[in-house]
């Protein structure tokens, strides 16, 4: 399969790599910035490309890998007739894409990337939808290729699952950003925490997240709760997380 790749960031670095990796030709890598799209096509043995007039028009499937806000006008800007056009957004719809050709979809790996450091694509979920079920059952192939987990969801699922994966990810780093720099004022090292967190991530696994819950707001231990808000006085702002987010503690139990 014949594929150009449109965005040089993570999501498409680690996208380009992996359908390398199961066998398949990445003709080319557009950027609008021509020395980002080089450097990713000299790993992909591809074509860099940073003016749409120079787009190969014969490709299989065209992959937007790009920030939410330009997925719209650059997949009507792509002049490739009828041909498989699909985005890798949680957030943003398929509608996204209407009116740019008759094939369009979504392949959304839920996992967070960087350029650096190799994944194991076999294992991450990949969101799949298609605008006929008949576009949906190509690119589910497509996705087979390289995840051994593909599912189909809506674009109002996909949005919910993307707003889920935020909590989980991308809050959850914040807040280990958070707990470093209050270790770094009593000149304690982050790694202290390691254990914990690895713990934390493994019970998980295996049970819901709501049964693995420990501390002073699920205990009802005001005097500990007392205790850390009054060392987390010279800081408003986190003190003011550690009560919204236990207080969401207390709350989410209650709702169980």
């Amino acid at each position: 399969m014949n594929i150009v790749l449109l965005g040089s960031g993570n999501v498409a670095t680690q996208l380009g790599r992996a359908f390398k990796m199961a066998g398949q030709n990445i003709v080319q890598v557009w950027s609008r910035n021509i020395d980002h799209a080089r450097e990713l096509a000299d790993n992909l043995a591809s074509e860099p490309i940073s003016d749409l007039f120079d787009l190969d028009t014969n490709a299989d499937l065209y992959i937007i890998a790009v920030k939410d806000e330009a997925i719209k006008q650059l997949a009507h800007e792509l002049k490739v007739g009828d041909k498989l056009i699909v985005h890798t957004s949680g957030t943003t719809g398929i509608d996204a894409l209407e009116g740019s050709s008759s094939k369009i979809g979504v392949i959304y790996p839920l996992q967070t990337f960087s350029k650096v450091k190799s994944i194991d694509f076999r294992q991450i979920p990949i969101a799949i939808e298609g605008n006929t079920p008949e576009v949906a059952s190509i690119i589910h192939a497509i996705a087979d290729r390289l995840s051994e987990k593909v599912f189909e969801l809506r674009s109002e699922q996909r949005k919910v699952l993307h707003v889920a994966a935020v909590f989980a990810c991308n809050f959850t780093n914040h807040l280990f950003s958070l707990s470093q720099e209050l270790l770094i004022g009593q000149n304690l090292d982050f790694d202290l925490l390691l254990p914990l967190i690895n713990e934390t991530a493994s019970k998980v696994q295996l049970n819901d997240p709501i049964t693995m819950q420990t501390g002073p707001a699920i205990r009802g231990d005001q005097s500990t709760i007392d205790i850390h808000l009054d060392l987390l006085s010279g800081k408003p702002e986190l003190k003011e997380l550690y009560q919204k987010l236990s207080q969401s503690i207390v709350n989410l139990q209650e709702r169980s």
